[in-house]
């Protein structure tokens, strides 16, 4: 029998308490728990490198002790049921856990060995990781045209260097791009008159020959917003006009790629604007796919230049691997009118939550999507007593089914000691998890709740 120290009879006691309370006694031998139990350098400085993490990665652990223990630490984390702060989807129906498991070992990167998996994919696109991925992808492309153009004018694509234009607000993923491939990020700062969104005519003045593109997000991470895509197209038809310097778009759709197209079909944002040349989304959020799969598109093959696909004859690809069988489960599962039926329905949801948290009189909503659409249709039916249709959603501005509010100016006056933070920490203690964060930099000194409404979240 081999003697262990106080750190070992932690172990065990672990071991049998977890056993105690779950029922399932691992298959784990004494002498693995003296591995796991074993004496660290006297220079540890704290407790967790005294007694070090329950592996033991040179000599292995069982596989059912290895499951347990890494279960076992799951638990502390949020439950994605209660977390109101990720835009990613948590639950699929069964089908679909069972079409995943049985295709797992697939990497779809090897298109010639698993041909199927890709026929969809003669459109020119590509299935990505999710929009950071994709992102990355529809960057580079404007980039490379700036580049050939600028090369048979006889200018220097050096001096002063690309830039590419986007709001403060823009998701860490626009900026990413930039740094990585050596683009200058020109963000235009939002204000509450802007409604915390990219103003068009503002973007404007950050706009010459050398800029590349403009990235118009549909659906702000911070409040839900819709960019204006039509407006900020219309001001760069007129810049060509005057200048003769094209400036494409590209549509970061990562959440309201699935929302705008089935709530609101008729607004313009996408491909029937000439100047949007490139589109990415993401299938794992309100694509109700899970976590893991995205896509960019291109309005056709010549804003994607031929030197960036390669043809690799060792693996007859040209993609990243992935898995998306869930998302083209829910194409042939769910169809147009089911989508639309859960966008529908998250959004009145949103907007009961928005007029509650208003009529509280503790909160101002930042967010839009319960306010009237500013339409002469919409503002004339009013005026002539006509009523309003609350339950149509065209009779909304639209947007994401994010709520995004914070304190009202009248409780803040009666309560100056209570911080907008401890909601969050409040909320946290009953296991919901409602983010409180500052909006973009030029706001930075606004703060904000936000809770993103899924279908799992009902009235």
């Amino acid at each position: 029998m081999t003697l262990i120290g106080p750190a070992g009879w932690l172990a065990m006691t672990y071991y049998y308490a977890t056993a105690f309370r779950t029922g399932v006694y691992p298959a784990i031998m004494q002498d693995q728990l003296y591995l796991w139990a074993r004496p660290r350098a006297k220079d540890a400085s704290t407790w967790n490198d005294m007694i070090g993490p329950p592996t033991n990665y040179q000599l292995g652990t069982d596989a059912e002790a290895t499951y347990q223990l890494l279960h076992d630490e799951r638990s502390l984390d949020g439950i994605p049921l209660l977390n109101l702060a990720s835009f990613v989807h948590t639950w699929m129906p069964k089908q679909a856990d069972q079409l995943m498991m049985a295709n797992i070992g697939k990497n779809l990167i090897d298109q010639d060995e698993y041909p199927m998996t890709r026929a969809h994919e003669h459109a020119i696109g590509t299935a990505t990781t999710g929009s950071y991925e994709a992102i990355q992808s529809g960057g580079p492309a404007m980039k490379r045209i700036w580049q050939e153009k600028r090369k048979a004018e006889g200018k220097s694509i050096h001096d002063p260097g690309p830039n590419i234009v986007m709001g403060a607000n823009a998701q860490v993923a626009l900026e990413k791009f930039a740094r990585y491939f050596d683009v200058e990020a020109r963000l235009v700062p939002i204000s509450e008159e802007s409604h915390y969104r990219l103003d068009p005519k503002k973007a404007m003045e950050y706009i010459d020959e050398n800029t590349i593109g403009v990235y118009v997000i549909l659906g702000s991470t911070y409040t839900g917003y819709h960019k204006p895509v039509e407006e900020m197209a219309e001001l760069l038809d007129e810049y060509e006009a005057r200048t003769g310097h094209s400036v494409p778009i590209h549509v970061d759709g990562a959440s309201g790629g699935f929302i705008a197209p089935f709530a609101t079909p008729k607004l313009e944002w996408d491909f029937r604007i000439p100047r949007v040349v490139s589109i990415n989304t993401s299938g794992h959020k309100f694509g109700l796919s899970y976590v893991g799969v995205g896509w960019v598109v291109w309005r056709s093959q010549k804003f994607l230049p031929k030197d960036l696909i390669f043809e690799l004859q060792y693996l007859r690809s040209v993609e990243y691997s992935a898995s998306d069988h869930c998302a083209v489960f829910n194409f042939v599962h769910l169809g147009w009118e089911a989508y639309r039926a859960v966008t529908l329905a998250d959004l009145k949801n949103a907007r009961l939550l928005s007029r509650v948290l208003e009529k509280s009189g503790l909160f101002v909503v930042l967010s839009d999507i319960h306010w009237p659409a500013e339409s002469m249709l919409g503002a004339a039916k009013q005026a002539v007593g006509l009523g309003f249709d609350e339950e149509n959603v065209e009779s909304y501005v639209p947007g994401l089914p994010v709520v995004s509010f914070r304190f009202s100016e009248e409780y803040r006056q009666k309560n100056p000691g209570v911080q907008q933070r401890w909601v969050q920490t409040l909320l946290r203690a009953r296991s919901w998890i409602v983010p409180n964060y500052e909006l973009a930099p030029t706001l930075q000194d606004v703060e904000i709740l936000r809770v993103v409404v899924r279908e799992n979240l009902s009235a």
